[in-house]
C-alpha cells in the first residue's frame, strides 16, 4: 500500500503533509518553493511509493471556487503530466490556515514560531489530509 501525500499549493510556497504506508497517520513532510515542486517530487517518488495525490481546493463560503483556483488548474494538468499513474483527488480547505495558526497556539508555540510561513503551510497540507482520512 503507499502513501497518501496531501499539498496545500501556494503561489510561492507549498506544504505537503504525507500518511505512514498503512494510511492511518497523517504527519507533516516539509514546505517547499513552489518552483521546485516537480523536481522534489521526482525525488520523493523514486524513494516512497504515492497511490494518491490531495490537492486542497480553496473555495469561499458560497461554495464556488477561490480566486487562487486560477493558479491551481494548470499546477494539477502538469501534475497528471507528470505522474500519469497517480491519481489526483481534491480537498475542500477553507479554514486550514486559520486552523493551523490555532494549532500553533494550542501547542505552545512562541509568536515567532508562529510567523513561519512555511510551518503554517506544512500544517494546512497535513490537515486537508487529516480531513480525508476521517471522512475516507
Amino acid at each position: 500500500m503507499g502513501r497518501i501525500l496531501a499539498i496545500d499549493y501556494g503561489k510561492k510556497r507549498t506544504g505537503l503533509a504525507v500518511t505512514d504506508e498503512l494510511q492511518i497517520i497523517a504527519s507533516g513532510l516539509t514546505t517547499i518553493d513552489t518552483a521546485s515542486f516537480f523536481t522534489y517530487m521526482k525525488e520523493y517518488l523514486k524513494k516512497e511509493p504515492v497511490e494518491l495525490f490531495l490537492v486542497g481546493e480553496p473555495k469561499r463560503m458560497d461554495n464556488t471556487p477561490s480566486q487562487s483556483e486560477i493558479l491551481i488548474q494548470p499546477f494539477i494538468e502538469k501534475m497528471t503530466q507528470e505522474f500519469p499513474q497517480i491519481p489526483i483527488k481534491r480537498v475542500d480547505e477553507r479554514f486550514t490556515s486559520k486552523m493551523a495558526f490555532q494549532t500553533m497556539i494550542d501547542g505552545g508555540l512562541k509568536k515567532k514560531q508562529r510567523q513561519n510561513k512555511a510551518l503554517i503551510d506544512e500544517i494546512s497540507a497535513t490537515i486537508i489530509l487529516q480531513s480525508y482520512l476521517y471522512n475516507k
